[in-house]
């Protein structure tokens, strides 16, 4: 027997509930029952394709965003959420078109304007992408904080302070390796994970040589060794001076950890993830 429509709603909510603390699994699973009776319900559909994105399935989300615009061609929260996964598939003039499409349909759509924003950061229109970060802001401040600045001063301190906690053979090394501060990762920063790693999600960067290879003897270890951190992704991580400047921190000890021959799972178990 089919759910009754309170049953539907009822699942839905739960669902938000769900993705809300965090559990896009259980969401998803929620989102699904309804949809196994009934393939055409908009809102659950919407609902699992933010599920997707939350779980890093882009192709799935993208898919999921597809059958809602599809179905409801006014749904301005479906384009906007494609508009997302495309950004997050580096497929940037897509995601422009579709996100131009949700701010036609609906002109309070905080989300929309925060993607136009970053669309508009990399394109270099500075101007137009502070007007949409702050219109972002002022129709959900707590969604969109203001960036916290990130100065030069400041990073440089704290990478100071960061190296010297290490032990001195290790900052020896470090002599080696240039620190640079960067807006934004280019494409092919992005590309140079697998999958693609999301533009606003990157916060540094190792390029070069680690320790390891270059005691190897490879061939490819004469590369120099480059840390690269990113000011505008750092600047919007977090809402307050103090939150940032940590996550500053812990984005330079992870760097390092790179250059030390450390991978992605070494770095989690020592909580620089």
């Amino acid at each position: 027997m089919p759910p009754s429509n309170a049953d539907v709603e009822n699942t839905l909510d739960l669902a938000e509930q769900a993705l809300e603390d965090g559990d896009a699994v259980q969401a998803m699973a929620l989102c699904e029952q309804i949809l196994a009776f009934d393939a055409s319900n908009v809102d659950a559909c919407y609902l699992s394709a933010e599920c997707a994105r939350d779980l890093g399935a882009l192709d799935e989300a993208e898919a999921r965003y597809r059958r809602v615009i599809h179905a409801e061609p006014a749904h301005a929260a479906g384009w906007c959420g494609l508009a997302g996964a495309l950004f997050d598939q580096l497929r940037f003039e897509e995601a422009r078109n579709a996100v131009t499409r949700a701010i036609r349909t609906d002109t309070l759509l905080p989300d929309a304007y925060h993607w136009r924003g970053l669309l508009r950061e990399r394109r270099g229109d500075e101007g137009g992408a502070t007007r949409d970060f702050h219109r972002a802001h002022l129709l959900d401040p707590e969604g969109f904080p203001r960036p916290v600045a990130l100065d030069d001063a400041t990073v440089e301190a704290v990478v100071d302070e960061a190296i010297t906690t290490l032990h001195p053979s290790i900052q020896a090394y470090l002599t080696e390796v240039a620190i640079v501060l960067e807006d934004v990762p280019d494409e092919d920063v992005c590309r140079s994970f697998e999958p693609p790693m999301p533009p606003a999600e990157i916060l540094g960067f190792f390029s070069g040589s680690s320790l390891a290879e270059r005691s190897s003897g490879q061939a490819w270890s004469s590369l120099p060794p480059t840390i690269v951190l990113f000011r505008k992704n750092l600047e919007r991580v977090a809402s307050n001076r103090e939150h940032m400047i940590e996550e500053l921190r812990v984005t330079v000890f992870h760097e390092i950890g790179h250059f030390l021959g450390l991978d992605e799972d070494d770095l989690e178990d020592r909580g620089l993830d």
